[in-house]
């Protein structure tokens, strides 16, 4: 009779790949756990798991309410989700608040142009001044008109 194969605890098998495949099936697991949990958990988020290892279940979330949320309402939540037969071993939830990256947006320009009283002071301290590019980027900047 065979044992029950452990995705998440190494065999000898992964020696030889330097433990990619390993990582790998770790990987494609806890993408699976992940989308059996999200309709039990607090909503809306968008939970990962991140890790499931030895009755722990490491989850990720955006909301700083819910994450405190599900911490705080731990028991509950593993009597829910060891009802799923791939958390049957559930006996506790870590979780962590995820940072979102998002692109920085582009800077705002400003909107109002300089006075007419500006521009001519600039202008004119562009005649005094004695470094060329100085006295052309004073002369470009009286000139930017929106």
């Amino acid at each position: 009779m065979s044992e029950p194969m452990n995705v998440f605890q190494q065999t000898r098998k992964h020696l030889k790949t330097g433990n990619l495949s390993f990582l790998s099936a770790q990987v494609v697991a806890w993408q699976k756990l992940t989308k059996l949990i999200q309709p039990i958990l607090p909503q809306p988020e968008q939970w990962q798991v991140v890790c499931y290892q030895n009755g722990v279940l490491m989850l990720t979330g955006e909301n700083q309410a819910l994450v405190s949320q599900l911490a705080y309402l731990q028991k509950q939540y593993i009597a829910q989700l060891s009802q799923l037969h791939e958390l049957k071993e559930l006996n506790k939830i870590q979780v962590r608040l995820r940072v979102s990256y998002q692109t920085p947006s582009a800077p705002e320009e400003l909107s109002r142009s300089l006075s007419s009283e500006t521009q001519d002071m600039l202008r004119n301290a562009a005649d005094f001044v004695s470094d060329p590019k100085l006295s052309q980027a004073m002369m470009r900047l009286a000139s930017k008109k929106k």
